[in-house]
């Protein structure tokens, strides 16, 4: 499969687990660096930020890395535009 001309690749179960756990990892630093820096954060910006980042090390797993350059970079964008996107909507469901 390709996006934006860029071959993907599909990772294993243990990859994709792998990344996801890396992801809570970095946005729990995340959350603890804006707390340390008195940085409000609410649970719905929280809430945007582990979507981001669980995009980003999981779409690394497929393929996407962004200094490949900027196909990389606009696929990366766009997916996370995309998901955040349809996290609001959600949010907008719930509310």
């Amino acid at each position: 499969m390709t996006l934006f001309g860029i071959d993907l690749r599909k990772p294993s179960f243990n990859e994709v687990t792998a990344a996801t756990v890396m992801a809570v990892g970095i946005w729990v630093g995340c959350i603890g660096l804006a707390h340390v820096l008195g940085q409000a954060l609410d649970a719905r910006d929280a809430g945007a930020l582990l979507v981001v980042a669980v995009w980003a090390c999981v779409g690394t797993r497929f393929g996407l890395k962004v200094g490949r350059g900027g196909r990389h970079l606009a696929a990366n964008i766009s997916v996370s535009a995309l998901l955040l996107v349809l996290y609001q909507g959600a949010l907008v469901l719930i509310a």
